[in-house]
């Protein structure tokens, strides 16, 4: 985390200071190569789940990763690979933009650090949570609880190292001595990860993950024409013996998606019944399966808009220092990069305190192991990320008005909190999110590196919206006698404040919507059901199940 946060988290002071690109193409180059590092997990989850298992996963991702990091090092040391040097906020200065075999060399580098990192995000949590968990116990929730807690104090840890002592090394030392650093440190990752590899407990690879899929929906559209039955235990592969639903991990009939449940129809001639392959008949297990994939999609969907607000805290909010006082003390100054470690100052202090004073609270008050819900921890933090835009939006209001009108700067720590109100909100909605998303994991095709993928793709989809955001408002603000919001490489022409308040709009609109799909959701019942300890002296296995439900 330490080493891929100090190249993400400063790379737009890079590409803008030495490859020359212009602000708002270098804000989509941070954006589009962030978005990229976690769509990719998409593609690391699939590799891991069905092929690869994770530790072999994560092993080759981290090798990847680390020769994007080399060969960054080495282009940012060796001048002739990069443009001539050069001052972009002199108005007079024509700057040459890396092009041809520069750029070539820059963007090689910094996508095969996307995607080693993207293909090892999504399996570090999902194997440090398969550490908790037996094959055939899911009865750890307050384990796995605590360690997505500790997972991501440990993140905040790195993130927090990366943004303040390499942010400052690079800034004073060099970037190319900075990214040096973050070699070395992914070359420390990639050791801790293989001495601990004959210890790990390991799942498997299951083979595809989508195979199983595709077959529902084949069959489900073959049998487009046959009625639903009424009753779901005539469907294929319905347990007659609820209590086998329990105790082996199949998943029982629900009510939603129904026209899924036509992918179980048995076809008969006369009296007997046909055999059938699995692309036209499938089982209940398989659809239920299906359907939980189709159910979790509007809750990922809603924190789209939560990671576009995080994008711009790792551009446009670090452009927007650079214009402030940075000066601490007289002879001190702050790398505006730095300004993200504010949040990760406060989670440190924060998330441990969450874990042993708020969740035992919680627990006592709510029954829940986790203190609260992971659909109510994510609610909560999309509401707070609202106020981190309209904060931003007064303070580079103040901030321009001061620098127009009176040609006075300000301080640096003006725009301290639009950090930390999200590092705030980021503490629910990450952490939740993870969480929701691995509990829903479907055990019995293997899938929780590909669902706790889904988690990180998020962040993906929320960058490549900021830079379809960027171009469209300055498409729809500019006109012939005036240029867009964001079209000029100086933020007093610009209007970022304005850019901001559209967000914190689309912030609020956007926790209403998650506030439906929130609710309309329910759980997958046999997680819930695997969490509710059995009833002492009962004996009946019927009564058994219907106390567990």
């Amino acid at each position: 985390m330490m080493a891929i946060a100090a190249v993400g988290n400063n790379l737009i002071t890079y590409v803008f200071n030495e490859m020359h690109f212009p602000l708002s193409k270098s804000a989509n180059t941070v954006t589009n190569f962030i978005g990229t590092v976690f769509l990719l997990s998409l593609f690391g989850g699939f590799l891991s789940d069905s092929y690869l298992g994770s530790f072999w996963t994560m092993l080759i991702s981290g090798f990847i990763e680390l020769s994007g990091f080399i060969l960054l090092s080495v282009q940012a040391h060796i001048v002739q690979l990069r443009p001539a040097q050069c001052n972009m906020m002199e108005v007079s200065s024509s700057c040459e933009e890396a092009k041809g075999y520069k750029a070539g060399i820059f963007y090689g580098a910094l996508y095969l650090v996307a995607l080693g990192s993207g293909c090892l995000k999504p399996n570090i949590i999902s194997h440090g949570a398969d550490q908790f968990r037996n094959n055939n116990d899911l009865k750890q929730s307050k384990k796995l609880s605590t360690f997505f807690n500790c997972a991501y104090f440990a993140f905040c840890t790195g993130e927090l190292v990366a943004l303040t002592i390499l942010v400052w090394v690079q800034t004073h030392s060099g970037m190319d001595v900075g990214f040096g650093v973050s070699t070395a440190a992914m070359a420390m990752g990639l050791m801790c990860l293989i001495s601990g590899s004959f210890i790990y407990r390991n799942q498997p690879p299951r083979g595809t993950i989508f195979t199983p899929i595709a077959q529902v929906f084949v069959a489900a559209i073959k049998k487009r024409k046959q009625i639903s039955p009424s009753n779901a235990g005539i469907l294929h592969g319905s347990q007659k013996n609820m209590l086998t639903n329990v105790t082996t991990g199949n998943l029982i009939h629900t009510q939603k998606f129904r026209f899924l449940d036509k992918a179980c129809i048995k076809t008969e001639t006369g009296n007997e019944m046909i055999d059938e392959s699995p692309w036209r008949l499938c089982t209940v297990s398989q659809v239920e399966q299906v359907k939980i994939l189709l159910s979790v999609i509007p809750i990922f969907a809603c924190t789209i808009i939560f990671n576009t607000i995080l994008a711009q805290l790792q551009t446009f909010s670090v452009q927007q220092g650079t214009a402030m006082n940075t000066h601490l003390t007289k002879n001190f100054q702050i790398p505006p990069a730095s300004l993200q470690s504010i949040p990760y100052m406060m989670l440190i202090f924060m998330v441990p305190l969450y874990e042993t004073a708020f969740v035992p609270m919680a627990r006592k008050i709510t029954g829940k192991d986790s203190g609260i819900s992971p659909l109510q921890r994510v609610g909560t933090g999309l509401f707070i990320a609202t106020f981190s835009m309209v904060s931003a939006a007064l303070i580079e209001n103040k901030r321009r008005n001061n620098a127009i009108k009176f040609h006075k700067t300000l301080s640096i720590f003006w725009i301290a909190p639009q950090f930390l109100v999200f590092g705030l909100s980021e503490m629910f909605t990450a952490v939740g999110l993870v969480e929701f998303f691995y509990k829903q994991s479907i055990k019995a095709n293997g899938m929780q590196s590909f669902l706790t993928a889904m988690t990180y793709s998020s962040y993906s989809f929320g960058f490549y919206l900021s830079s379809l955001l960027v171009s469209l408002v300055n498409k729809i603000t500019s006109s012939g006698s005036s240029t867009g919001w964001l079209s000029e490489n100086d933020l007093n022409k610009d209007r970022l404040d304005l850019f901001y308040w559209l967000l914190a709009a689309l912030s609020l609109i956007n926790f209403f919507n998650y506030i439906f799909w929130s609710r309309w959701y329910s759980y997958n019942p046999i997680s819930s059901s695997l969490h509710t300890p059995p009833l002492d002296g009962v004996e009946d296995p019927q009564k058994k199940v219907i106390s567990a439900l």
